[in-house]
């Protein structure tokens, strides 16, 4: 008697093991069909404008004078164009903060900024639902168009998506096909050229790579100092002080609660 009832408690836990293993699956498996499909609707909610100068020949150069625009006119005219691309994106959710992108990867995101809760993106989708995947987002201690370092975090996912693709940057010659990375504002638009990349432990570190957000000469010779000491290779590109950064921060498994850190600047 005692036998049948163990066999029977036995198979009980086993049945609600599966049911919660299969419930499990599921959640996941619908978390990620809803992640990519929510982020293909906002992708198509970007309006193709021109960001750049058209291509002028010779002869118009000459024929056609246009005055000179001053830094404000130009960065006035630049705010334009990024609000009438993103301004949906804007209108739905006012935590966007702008788009990233890298050509060949499947890094291309609109990237938020809640302060007053910071991490909450961590675990919500952009329409502001539960989402093991959340969206890219600055760090609070961030404000674009003021700090000289905008340090954005973003989810290591294993099925390749969110900024898994940053691991590949191990590789010199991937960083080399891949030098630029495109981040766009509300305030204007971006290329940056990765300038460094190294994993990082987190749990044996006293360099804290986010906290470098506004910084002054000193602290910018700092910062760079600390990332080439411990880059994976040298890429040929430095920084100084002056240019503007972005540092891109996503999960990386080679030490317990490691991280993978890119650094480009702005070109």
């Amino acid at each position: 008697m005692k036998k049948k009832t163990i066999g029977i408690i036995a198979i009980s836990v086993l049945c609600a093991f599966a049911i919660f293993a299969g419930a499990m699956f599921t959640h996941q498996y619908l978390d990620a069909k809803n992640s990519v499909e929510q982020f293909d609707e906002l992708t198509d909610l970007i309006a193709d404008v021109e960001t750049g100068p058209e291509t002028e020949s010779p002869e118009e150069s000459e024929s056609t004078e246009e005055p000179e625009l001053s830094e404000e006119e130009l960065a006035a005219a630049q705010a334009a164009l990024a609000h009438e691309k993103y301004g949906a994106l804007f209108e739905q959710n006012q935590d966007f903060i702008g788009w990233i992108k890298i050509d060949g990867t499947k890094v291309d995101y609109p990237v938020m900024q809640s302060p007053n809760n910071p991490d909450y993106y961590l675990k919500h989708s952009f329409e502001k639902a539960y989402s093991d995947y959340g969206v890219p987002y600055i760090d609070e201690a961030c404000a674009t168009g003021i700090s000289n370092n905008l340090v954005i975090y973003g989810h290591h996912m294993k099925n390749g998506t969110m900024f898994s693709d940053l691991c590949n940057y191990t590789d010199a010659d991937f960083c080399k096909e891949h030098p630029i990375i495109n981040f766009d504002t509300l305030s204007g638009f971006g290329e940056y050229q990765v300038v460094a990349v190294f994993k990082f432990n987190t749990n044996h570190e006293d360099f804290r790579y986010n906290e470098y957000t506004q910084m002054n000469e000193e602290q910018f010779k700092e910062f760079m100092s600390q990332v080439q000491a411990r880059q994976c290779y040298d890429t040929g590109v430095d920084a100084e002080y002056g240019d503007q950064l972005i540092t891109l921060s996503t999960c990386e498994y080679t030490y317990n609660n490691g991280r993978f850190v890119v650094v480009a600047k702005k070109v």
